[in-house]
């Protein structure tokens, strides 16, 4: 199984150079065969790295001066996207350009890249400093050195490990994602995003429209671009940070874990809901357990997305079409009587038609 840890890097001013120098390489010769390939079409001659790099670097001397493991990488990344426009799965490859966040594969091999204590060795940059909170398990595969928008540098180790099964158990959880909370499971309980993530979320509006006020390009104009930038980072840590540990505690408890297979992409045409969906991020939430429960030996069932959760009576069956509207967060059931908060009937419809499934 394939995992990837991420370190964050603090590259001197030297190193800063030659990592730049090496994103500037990869996005010219990813440019130059994407010329080629405009003007001539797929030639299968461009995908053999040892003619590309040959040719390139007869003619471009300074391209030697760069991790030759990120020109080739960026070579096949632009053959992989040129046999997918030409078998129709994908849209034209476009140029690419320079831009505030930019990142470059290397391959591992001959002990290039290593994590030490308090450094990560990678090629041609040598000895970089970096937080290693915790050391990789298993094969190194590759590393990607990327640059984040608020200048920030991290590199993602791609490793090759096994990962011990979780001991079996009898738990069935059915959860229902919502807009009110993030999550209400059928063992009744309610899962919220991090106030940090909402506070923040706040400040970025604020300096945003600051942000419009401002001249376009100018030092204060940069500097609330910058602080920005910042609070974006922090909110995708503290998203990336709730979602992970959520994911992980119901993998550990759960045997079988059933969700809606939610049409997040028509979700967001709701002008209402659209905002609150990217705060919270329910797509990469379902994938991480998706992903989870391979490594771990669980089972996801997704139900079909157009099965009424909300609308039908956990105990009684009835169908209370209603109770579509999204304002309505309790309903009486006029059949049974019974009271319904809206979220822990659909988490528990949800738990049962899972459970139908599983028994088919």
């Amino acid at each position: 199984m394939e995992y990837t840890y991420s370190f964050r890097i603090y590259p001197t001013e030297e190193q800063k150079i030659l990592i730049a120098k090496t994103f500037g390489c990869c996005r010219f010769v990813y440019n130059y065969f994407l010329d080629n390939f405009n003007k001539n079409g797929y030639n299968s001659k461009y995908t053999n790295n040892n003619i590309c790099n040959r040719e390139l670097k007869q003619e471009y001397s300074w391209l030697k001066e760069v991790d030759k493991f990120a020109i080739s990488n960026a070579i096949y990344n632009l053959d992989n996207a040129s046999k997918r426009y030409m078998n129709k799965l994908g849209g034209k490859p476009k140029f690419k350009k320079k831009n505030k966040g930019e990142s470059y594969k290397t391959n591992y091999t001959n002990n290039n890249i290593e994590v030490l204590d308090n450094y990560i060795k990678l090629p041609k940059i040598g000895k970089v400093f970096a937080k290693v909170h915790r050391k990789p398990e298993g094969t190194i595969i590759n590393a990607t050195v990327k640059k984040y928008s608020d200048n920030k540098y991290k590199v993602m180790i791609l490793v090759r490990k096994e990962i011990k099964k979780l001991e079996t158990n009898s738990y069935i959880v059915g959860i229902d994602m919502g807009v009110h909370n993030f999550a209400y499971d059928s063992s009744n309980n309610v899962y919220n995003s991090p106030k940090k993530l909402i506070n923040t979320y706040d400040k970025i509006g604020k300096l945003q429209k600051n942000l419009s006020l401002k001249k376009k390009d100018s030092n204060n104009y940069k500097k609330l671009e910058n602080k920005i930038n910042k609070l974006y980072d922090k909110c995708n840590n503290v998203r990336d940070d709730f979602l992970q540990k959520l994911s992980t505690n119901i993998i550990n408890e759960n045997q079988v874990i059933v969700v809606e297979d939610l049409n997040v992409k028509e979700m967001f045409q709701n002008k209402k809901i659209a905002k609150i969906l990217g705060d919270i991020s329910i797509s990469k939430f379902i994938n991480m357990l998706e992903y989870k429960a391979r490594w771990y030996d669980r089972k996801l069932i997704r139900i079909g997305r157009y099965y009424p959760s909300s609308q039908l009576c956990s105990n009684c069956g009835y169908q209370n079409k209603e109770a579509k509207d999204l304002s309505i967060r309790s309903w009486e059931c006029p059949k049974c009587n019974h009271l319904h908060n809206r979220d822990y009937n659909a988490a528990n419809n949800i738990l049962w038609h899972g459970i139908e499934m599983l028994l088919a």
